[in-house]
């Protein structure tokens, strides 16, 4: 049986991915993983892709996504779903949390924690 694993804030430190956003890893399974992410009001996520399944919710804020070309406004209580292999992008109209799962989880997230 797989052991558990929790984790508190205080033992995820926060990680600068670019500019106005920053990542804690929160807790990982071995076919998903918890992070959450902070993005400053005014910061662009520039368009990326990855295999990753990405699953969201939005905790404060609001985040503007684009997501294979159309565009999605979402507030406190919303989700979303990002298949693998799809490009996005995200523009923070607000400060913003967001809970996310990635499944597999991103191993270049584990090392970083």
């Amino acid at each position: 049986m797989a052991q558990p694993d929790i984790v508190t804030q205080d033992q995820a430190p926060q990680v600068v991915m670019i500019p106005g956003l920053y990542r804690r890893t929160m807790a990982t399974g071995e076919r998903m993983m918890v992070v959450e992410i902070y993005i400053e009001k005014g910061t662009l996520i520039p368009t990326h892709q990855h295999m990753h399944e990405q699953a969201g919710y939005v905790a404060s804020g609001k985040v503007e996504f684009t997501i294979a070309g159309e565009k999605y406004i979402l507030q406190p209580g919303d989700t979303y779903v990002i298949p693998g292999g799809v490009d996005h992008e995200a523009l923070a109209h607000d400060d913003t949390v967001l809970v996310e799962v990635f499944s597999p989880p991103r191993e270049e997230f584990r090392t970083q924690k």
